[in-house]
Order: C-alpha cells, then structure tokens, then sequence
C-alpha cells in the first residue's frame, strides 16, 4: 500500500534540523566559543524523534517499532561500528606516535602549500578505488589534521579538501553503493553512467585542485629549513591501511588490522603496555559515542518520517512542478537532494527516488544514464554538504571540536563548482535546444 504524502511527516526533521542548527547560529552571535558543540547533537535529534511520537498517528508500540526498524537498519548498523574502528584506530596510533610521524615525514617530503592539493587526490584515489567515501575519510582525516595543526595551513580548508576528494569517489567509482543503486533503478549500463558522471566529476576536480595549490597556502610562515623527527615503523600502519583500502578489502578488517598492527608496534616500542594498549581502544570506541548516537537515532527519525509521509510529501510536490524535459532533469536533481537531506543517506535517497526517476525520465524523454548521472551527483553534492551526514559528523570528529560544519561548508570548492557544472549539463541540454527549435519551427 502506497504511503500518503504528508507535510506533517516532515516536521518532526524540520524541528531536528532547526535546534541543531539554530542553537549555534544563536549562540554564536552571542559570541559564545565552539557554539555549534554547546547543544550535543543527539539531544536535537532526540527532540525530533518526541515530536514524531506526538504528532504522527498509530500506538506508542508501532511508532516504536518504526523507530526501532530505522535504528537497526543495515547502513547505519554499518556507519555505527566504523564509528567505533576508526574512533579506536586514531586513538591506538595517536597513542604510539604515529600521527605525530605521519605528519612530520609529510612535512619533510612535501611542499607545505601542495598539502591541501595532495590530500584531495589522495582521497579522490582511495575513495575511486573503494568506492566509500567515509573509508577515505577514515584512512586520512587523522593525518590530514596533523598536517594543518603543524603546518599553519587552515584546518578547515585542509578537512575541505579532503571531504571534496573523498566524495568524488564516492560518486564516481563503478564499485560505490550509490552509483550502483543509480544504474540500476534506471536500468542502464555503469560504463553509460561513468561517461556522462566523469565529464562532469573530472573537470570540478581538476578545477579544485588548481585552487587548492593557488589558496591552500599556510596562515603563517613556515621555517623551510626546520628538521622534523620521525620513526619510519610508526608511519607501517597507516600505510598499510591505505594500502588495503586501494586494495578494496573489507573495511572492518582494514580498521581491525590498523588497531591491532599499531598496537603490536606500540608495545614494541614500549609506548604502553597491553593494559594500556586495551584502554586506548575503549578510549578511542568512547570519542566516537555522540558520532554513533546520533547516527541511531536518525536513522530512527528518517523511518519515522518516511513511514509518516513525509518523503512521499516532498516527492508529489517536487512532481507537481515538472511540465518538460529540462524541467524533468531539474525534478529529479531536486528529489534526491531534498531526500537526501531529510535522511541524510546517499544510498536511501537514490533508492527512494529512482523508480519515480525513471518513470519521470521515461514520459520526458530523458536518458537514462543522463538521469542515473543526476542522482548519484546531486545526492553525493548534499550528502557532503548537509552537517548532520555521516562524512561530515566522522570528519569534523577527527578535529576535535576546533572546527564547525560552517566553516568548512564554504570551502567545499569541489561541491560546489560539481553543482554548477551540473545545472549547466541540464540547461545546454542538446535534446532541449532541438525540442525548442522544432516548436518554435
């Protein structure tokens, strides 16, 4: 049976969104430190999910079990125990000295204002080839901010750069949830659906990286002929990780062997004991505990609002509004990023919204690799924006509370100049222009 569109099974999110945003808005123009840290996260959420229980219909026992099915839901039992790997990895290896060698050899080998540039490639390689892009934040975040801690070169810009690189991937590669889920609700080839990503994901990319090697300069001078000391064997972890994560290996067991090789390496060493060594573990599963509820409780929320109708809401409404090709393109852009924002999953999103993408493609005309293009891209564009996302939460977690999602938003170049070319790929529509010409004719 067909969910009934509602804007009621909106409000609850609305009502998520706007305490969670607007209470650092308030409190930073108060002039109040780390106001977007002030209001943890999950209580907002938690605010959400209590409207939801109010406003929406049925017993207190099918309302539970809604929210219970979307915490439990697959992609968020997997984000979940990630959460709790990487928490623990980038605490082991802090632990034995590892970030601090990853971070001065980098020094050492690399031009100070290539840093930004080179991260972004690092992740747009790692995520490409894995096809995740919260496993190539995990792999680089750590050391990412290591480099712009030492360095003086923004520590947003830097998180940035490696946000922009990892989602490139994540909508480009052949192996991505996303881009699978996209060719196949409309029912092309991948290598149809690359052609049409890669003009428009390449050209953002190369762009970004022009700007980041221009304007990822350090804040501060830099003493260029400073020595920094490093220990080779403290750096094997992190490379083997990266390694395995270009390698395609599951990434439990990339973690799980980054954890325990860092942990041998400490003990041999003499960094801590194997006492200690467990500590840093918990420590690390610990820092990652706000990350890993909030993430529970809006995969919650998200099947509270769907089950409500709040999804089928925004889909007849955005429906409503297309009368041709062009606008057709616009329709199905405008859905996913609108869904996606109100669940805040890529995958979900495009799940959701394909099949009324292909029946939409289909009536206007529009190939389907041009519309499996527009999804992966437009989903990918809000998931790496929206600050409530999983690549977001999991990146800024590595800074420590230093950094807010609005500072980094605006430096998200990649992002943005990927959503301008993709307007623009629908507006120089070739199909729309001879469509135009023959009424006109």
């Amino acid at each position: 049976m067909k969910t009934k569109g509602e804007f009621k099974g909106l409000i609850p999110f609305i009502i998520f969104v706007t305490i969670y945003l607007g209470s650092g808005i308030v409190l930073g123009m108060a002039g109040v430190e780390m106001s977007f840290y002030q209001l943890p996260a999950p209580i907002a959420a938690f605010a959400g999910i209590i409207s939801a229980f109010i406003l929406f219909k049925g017993s207190i026992e099918e309302k539970f079990k809604d929210f219970i099915k979307g915490c439990g839901h697959e992609d968020i039992m997997v984000m979940c125990i990630i959460y709790l790997l990487a928490g623990a990895f980038g605490g082991v290896s802090n632990a034995m000295g590892g970030v601090d060698s990853v971070v001065n050899m980098g020094l050492t080998f690399i031009p100070v204002h290539y840093i930004p540039a080179g991260l972004f490639v690092i992740g747009a390689f790692i995520s490409t080839s894995t096809g995740t892009s919260v496993g190539s934040i995990v792999a680089i975040a750590p050391v990412a901010v290591g480099l712009a801690e030492s360095s003086g070169i923004s520590m947003a810009l830097t998180l940035a750069a490696v946000m922009g690189g990892s989602m490139f991937g994540d909508n480009l590669s052949v192996i991505s949830d996303t881009t699978i889920a996209a060719t196949r609700t409309q029912g092309v080839e991948m290598r149809d659906k690359f052609r049409a990503n890669i003009s428009l994901a390449l050209p953002a990319a190369i762009i970004t990286i022009i700007m980041l090697v221009v304007l990822g300069r350090p804040e501060g001078m830099i003493d260029m002929a400073a020595t920094y000391n490093y220990d080779v064997v403290k750096v094997i972890p992190y490379l083997v990780v990266l390694v395995l994560a270009i390698a395609g290996v599951n990434v439990f067991a990339v973690l799980t062997g980054g954890i325990l090789l860092s942990g041998l390496i400490g003990l041999f060493k003499g960094d801590f004991t194997l006492l200690s060594f467990s500590n840093e573990i918990y420590n690390g599963f610990s820092g990652m505990q706000e990350i890993f509820l909030l993430s529970l409780l809006t995969g919650g929320l998200a099947q509270m609002v769907t089950k409500a109708g709040g999804i089928q809401w925004l889909l007849e409404s955005v429906q409503k509004k297309i009368t041709g090709r062009r606008s057709a393109q616009f329709g199905v852009a405008a859905l996913v990023a609108m869904t996606d924002a109100a669940v805040a999953n890529n995958t979900v999103a495009i799940i959701i919204n394909g099949p009324l993408a292909k029946e939409v493609s289909e009536k206007y005309c529009v190939e389907g690799k041009r519309s499996a293009a527009l999804l992966d891209i437009f989903s990918c564009i809000v998931q790496g924006v929206i600050p409530y996302g999983a690549q977001m939460l999991i990146l800024l977690s590595f800074s420590k509370g230093t950094v807010t999602p609005f500072e980094v938003i605006p430096l998200l170049w990649y992002q943005h100049i990927l959503a301008v070319f993709a307007f623009i790929y629908i507006l120089r529509d070739k199909e729309v222009k001879s469509e135009l010409n023959e009424n006109l004719a």
